[in-house]
């Protein structure tokens, strides 16, 4: 079955215009009670599927949401070292919440830089945010394009219709879909010459079905699923980085944008394996074993198989924290390097996971026990842009000579 999103005539923030919100400041001392507390229902969101709304809840109410929006539209103004802890914590309490969470964040923190969205369109945005949660996603790919990152036209199409554009397509993998405000939806115009850029598209628009296609084995929560637009109407001034599209119309982030998403996102997936090696430690000191007669922590092969898990993890998350700081601080060649970073990030992730499994055997992969839903949450960590294969190549070329 697929669910159609209503319009909400009576939500004012709406339509609020000219105003600018105060937004609370971001609560980092409660990280830490964050995570304990999302953790407590990660595991019910992800055995049936459904979306974590009173996780994102919480997410809001500690302030967190807004943290990245700049000090001139009224926010905290935070930067990319905040975003990793944040990010780091929710995901190892459900990497749902912090998903949703970060791709929120990466697009206020966008705006605070480089200035796109119609001012009416972000006042609005804010405003909404004060009364509570309000997600956005940029919904970019797609059935036969896939990301657009690697290049193509998107087949979402915006015609002009008097003052409107109305938009008709199909997105993929549409993260947190059920739980958005706004959607910024990729899409090419009907124009000759073709142009493109994000729509600006409000959840409740008549036209537009989420549809429930979602049955992943990672991040199950994450509600990752379909959106039809079937001629939504969006006021002609509601886009962003509309022009004319060029080779490779989908591959426009900058460096900085590019070091917010990898940094960003290889942070929560640290944080997933660090909550696999937070159970790891406690099933190894509470497993006796009749033939030992202690726990299995005092063998000196699980402390040593433990020590070489909690240093990949320290050496990633301190590369991921050290390069945060460098692109805060404008170094350009900090913002080069978390390409690399995401990959010995999300490696380590990976293997300390893997390597925790191995420990463990039958109880690591028992439903009843997490380690085996870390597993499954860390290896969703290799989709996301930048992948390995781009990163390599072109680590590869620099090496070479090649460019």
């Amino acid at each position: 079955m697929s669910r159609t999103v209503q319009p909400d005539p009576a939500n004012p923030a709406a339509h609020v215009q000219g105003t600018r919100p105060t937004l609370p400041a971001p609560r980092f001392d409660r990280l830490p009670a964050l995570t304990r507390e999302l953790g407590q229902r990660a595991d019910e969101h992800d055995r049936e599927g459904t979306f974590p709304f009173e996780g994102v809840d919480l997410v809001h109410g500690a302030g967190l949401l807004t943290a990245t929006v700049a000090a001139r539209h009224g926010g905290p103004g935070a930067g990319l070292a905040d975003t990793v802890r944040v990010l780091g914590a929710l995901g190892a309490g459900d990497p749902a919440v912090a998903l949703v969470t970060a791709m929120t964040l990466f697009i206020h923190a966008a705006e605070a830089r480089t200035p796109g969205w119609p001012s009416a369109a972000y006042t609005g945005l804010l405003a909404e945010s004060v009364a509570g949660p309000a997600l956005v996603n940029a919904l970019r790919v797609e059935p036969e394009l896939g990301s657009p990152v690697r290049g193509g036209l998107p087949a979402t199409t915006a015609r002009r219709d008097g003052g409107d554009w109305v938009l008709t397509g199909r997105k993929i993998y549409s993260t947190g879909a059920v739980g958005l405000s706004r959607m910024l939806v990729f899409a090419r115009t009907d124009e000759d010459p073709v142009r493109t850029g994000a729509f600006v598209v409000r959840a409740q628009s008549p036209g537009l079905t989420v549809e429930p296609t979602w049955d992943h084995v990672g991040l199950r929560a994450s509600r990752s699923d379909d959106v039809v637009l079937d001629g939504v109407r969006v006021p002609k001034d509601d886009v962003i980085g509309l022009a004319e599209a060029g080779a490779t119309p989908g591959a426009r982030p900058d460096a900085v944008t590019g070091a917010w998403n990898a940094l960003g996102l290889t942070a929560l997936y640290l944080g997933v394996a660090g909550a696999a090696r937070d159970w790891l430690t406690g099933f190894l000191h509470e497993r006796v074993p009749t033939s030992l007669g202690a726990p299995l922590a005092t063998l000196p092969r699980f402390q040593t198989a433990v020590g070489e898990i909690e240093t990949a993890l320290t050496g990633a998350n301190t590369l991921v924290s050290a390069l945060a700081a460098g692109v805060d601080a404008g170094d350009e060649e900090a913002a080069k390097q978390t390409g690399t970073a995401k990959v010995i990030g999300t490696r380590a992730a990976i293997g300390a996971v893997e390597q925790a499994l191995s420990l463990t055997g039958n109880h690591g992969l028992t439903r009843a026990n997490p380690l085996q839903r870390h597993y499954r949450d860390v290896l969703c960590s290799r989709v996301h842009t930048p992948q390995d294969d781009s990163v390599l190549i072109a680590a590869g070329r620099s090496a070479l000579g090649l460019g």
